[in-house]
Formats: structure tokens, sequence, C-alpha cells
């Protein structure tokens, strides 16, 4: 009778065991998968969906079809290394101490001398946002441009489960140059094979929730694509003003086929009503080299030999300026996010979304709390996107206190107005970018309560996260200002 009751009792301890297995299955398998599609420098004007006239991504045009169309999205820096590290932190670079690319632009004789990184990997010690979603039981993946450390600062050793990293030199014959080396054809284009590698890791873990961050190195310089996408936008006519650069057109449709053969495996395995997928670019679009060194990459050197596109990828027109300045052109970015079960197709919001927003949103999803590990410095979007609200008169923030395409800078935006404050002669501008998109007529002087009001604000953000400025240069060289040194850091 003794044995009968202790069978009994381990009977029922079984199934109770197998019950809780199964619920937290259940559990995990409610969480929706999260794909990231991150580009490089790809503008906001680059794409059809955006009134771009000559490329073409018809993918990218259907995700936002079937989703939901940012139109004041931001990056929080105008250089990659810098927002890539507010996605990973969910901190704005300033608080975290990477304020341009690693390892950064040095000009060893200009008026100021520009702070370096506070290091030049993202800190090991930083929490990320695979870090957090592995604790909701998620598996996560990386493929691609990481740009935020190498040897052992890379996604493995910073949450990711699995990772094959590409550090950058081309478009064909990287496979050494990946961590770990892969073996690809030859031929292939390295978009394709970062997108086979994210098909065959959202395969293997198509039975349990994923993370799967896609970064692809396209559209960043050297300009290299396949021979046959190139002279099928040679031959298209030109849409003027626009610089209509075939190598660079057919980068883009490269992306475009990337997204689609993501969308479509999605697709192919059930997946698509839980997964949300999110296309965006990691700072605005390049229009030519900071150095005036030609774009194209060995595979495309024959093109262009005695034509302006050999230096000119792109135009961010209606937006002033390009990549490395605070100005729009600089830092508005393309944003996508589609997500059948919780967005209406064809949605836009004129939300004030940037970088920052990503992690907290993330979280959300996945049923985590914040932490007091590390603050972050963005909004959830879920109610966003789910209720189709407007989040308008927040304060964004941008702090690039070094040399590119224009002179040091800081910048806030607040509903319509954007100010931006100088960082060597403490000069301010003073944009309504709902009527003046382009940044041409600076409102400082008419409107000195609107420009007193954001310097404040923005003052009282950089005391907070602690910003590092440019300090007065002992060897400024009037006659030399203008000329590129190596990085101190640089080795």
């Amino acid at each position: 009778m003794r044995k009968l009751k202790i069978y009994h009792l381990l009977f029922y301890l079984i199934i109770l065991f197998t019950v809780g297995c199964s619920s937290d299955r259940s559990t995990n398998q409610s969480h929706p998968n999260i794909v990231f599609i991150l580009i490089d420098d790809m503008g906001w004007s680059d794409l059809p969906i955006y009134g771009n006239l000559f490329n073409e991504s018809p993918n990218i045009t259907q995700l936002a079809q079937d989703g939901m169309l940012f139109t004041n999205a931001y990056a929080s820096c105008p250089v990659c290394s810098p927002t890539r590290a507010s996605i990973q932190s969910g901190q704005y670079p300033a608080r975290i101490g990477i304020t341009d690319f690693i390892t950064g632009h040095w000009r060893p004789y200009e008026e100021v001398i520009v702070p370096k990184n506070r290091t030049q990997y993202l800190p090991l010690e930083t929490v990320t946002i695979a870090e957090r979603l592995k604790e909701a039981g998620y598996h996560t993946g990386y493929f691609g441009k990481w740009h935020l450390g190498w040897g052992d600062k890379i996604p493995t050793n910073q949450g990711y489960d699995k990772q094959v990293v590409y550090n950058g030199g081309g478009f064909f014959g990287y496979d050494q140059r990946m961590d770990p080396p892969q073996k690809f054809p030859g031929d292939k284009v390295l978009s394709e094979a970062l997108t086979d590698l994210s098909l065959q890791f959202i395969e293997e873990n198509k039975n349990n929730p994923f993370f799967l961050f896609l970064a692809h190195y396209d559209v960043h310089v050297q300009l290299e694509a396949n021979k046959e996408l190139i002279e099928k936008f040679l031959t298209k006519p030109k849409t003027d003003p626009y610089p209509c650069n075939a190598v660079y057109a057919a980068m883009i449709e490269h992306v475009d086929n990337s997204v689609g053969r993501v969308v479509a495996k999605l697709d192919e395995l059930n997946l698509s009503d839980n997964t949300i997928v999110i296309f965006y670019s990691d700072n605005g679009g390049l229009i030519s080299r900071f150095d005036a060194k030609p774009l194209l990459g060995p595979s495309a050197e024959w093109l262009y030999k005695n034509d302006s596109l050999k230096w000119i990828a792109s135009s961010n027109a209606p937006l002033r300026s390009e990549k490395g300045t605070v100005y729009e052109g600089g830092v508005r970015e393309p944003l996508i996010i589609k997500w059948p079960k919780m967005i209406s197709k064809s949605s836009k919001n004129n939300s004030l979304v940037t970088s920052v927003d990503f992690y907290p949103t993330f979280l959300e999803i996945a049923g985590l709390r914040y932490t007091s590990e590390q603050s972050l410095d963005g909004i959830s979007l879920l109610d966003l996107i789910r209720n189709n609200r407007h989040e308008y008169d927040r304060s964004i923030y941008w702090h690039y206190p070094v040399y590119h395409h224009d002179q040091p800078a800081a910048a806030i935006r607040r509903g319509d107005y954007k100010l931006i404050q100088n960082l060597v002669d403490q000069s301010l501008q003073l944009y309504d970018l709902v009527d003046d998109i382009g940044e041409r007529r600076n409102l400082a002087s008419e409107l000195p309560e609107k420009t007193s009001e954001l310097l404040t604000d923005l003052q009282a953000w950089q005391s907070e996260v602690q910003a590092e400025f440019p300090q007065p240069n002992p060897n400024f060289d009037r006659a030399r200002r203008s000329e590129w040194g190596t990085h101190p850091d640089r080795n």
C-alpha cells in the first residue's frame, strides 16, 4: 500500500513537471520573433517609398504596404558605430562614450581637438538587447557588419548565440574577412551570403522565439554590385536631379532582394504573423567621400572614368547635406515595421523616433522589465505601433563632436523645431522642419525664445549624459587645418 502511494505521488509529479515544461514552451512560443534588418549608409531619400524615382525596391515597398512607414525616424548619430552602439545598449552615444565611428576621424591641425571615443569597442559590461532577450528564451543571431570592436568584443560575447561578422573590405571574395571564416562562391555578392546565413538561422530556430540581426554592409562605399544589375541601371533613363549612380542603385536592389527573401522564408515557415520585421538604416546617405576619393570598388572601376558619378553616390534632397552631419540628410532614416498581428496595412506614423527606442520596445514585446543595471534613453514604440499613436512633441538629441563633412555639432529636435549648436564657435541654427525640411532658413534670431528654450533643453541633456566636448588645439595651423591625420587610437 505504501509503495502504491509512492507510485501515485511520482506519477502526479511527472504530470506536473510535463505540464510545467509545456507551459514554458507555450509562453516562449507566444513571444513574437524579431527580425532587425539594418542597412549601412542608406539615405531617407534613396527609396521609392520615400519618393525616389530612379532606384527600385519592390520588396521594401511591399513591406511598407504590409506594415507601418515612419516619416520622422532618426539615427542617434550621423555615422555607423555610435548608432549601432545605441541600438545594442538603448543609450545615446554620448552616454555610452562612442560618438564617432570606431576608431574615428582626426584633424591634427584644426581649431579644436575633438574627444576620442571613450572605448574603441562596445564595453563588454554593457547589457545588450540580445542579452536581455535571452532572458525571455530568445535564440539570438547576428550576421553582417558589427563595427563595435574586434578580438573578444564580438556579438557572441554580447549575448548572441551565433554570429558571422563581416569586417569590411569589399563585396566579393570576402570569406576570410568573416569571423568565423566562411566558404561561399567567389561570384556571390555579400548581401546574398549574409541573407543565406540569416535564412539558415531562421530555419534552425523556427520552433523557438528568435532575434535575428541582419546587418548589411550595403550600401556603403566602395560601391560594388553584380554586373548584370549595374548594366540594368546603366540603360535606365535618368531622373534629374537625382545622380542616378547605377552601382548604387544596384546595391539598393541587392538589399531589396534580401528583404524579399527574408519575408518569403517567414511566409514559407508560417512565421510571418508572429514575427516583427524592422527595416532601418544606421545614418544618412553618403553623397561623396570626406577625403574626395573615388567611390567605386575594384569590380566597378571600369565605370564612370570620366564622369562625376565616379565621386557621387547619391543625393538626400530635399534634405540638407549628408552622412557625417547633424543636418537632416545625415540623421533622418527610412524606418518600416511590419507586424501583422499588431499593425494595420499601409499605416503611416509621424512620431519622432530614434535608435535608442528599439531596446525598450523589444523589452516590452518580450514581456521583460527595465532593470537598474543601465539607464535607457529611449521610449517603447509598442503603443505607437499597436494603436498608430503619434509621439511628436518629445525631445530627441544628437552629440557629434568631431570633424567629418562639417564642423563638430550637437542638435535637438522637439515637435516642428530643430536647433543645431556649433561646438566650435557656439553659433546656433533653428529650423522649422514642417515649413523648411531642407533647413535653409535659420530662424534663431527671429525666434529667440524658442532658440533659448531648446538650447536649455539640449544643454541639460548634455550635462545629464556627461557629453564630452572639443577643446582648443595648441597646434592649430590655419594653413593645414583641413588635413586628415591618423587617429591616435588606430594601430
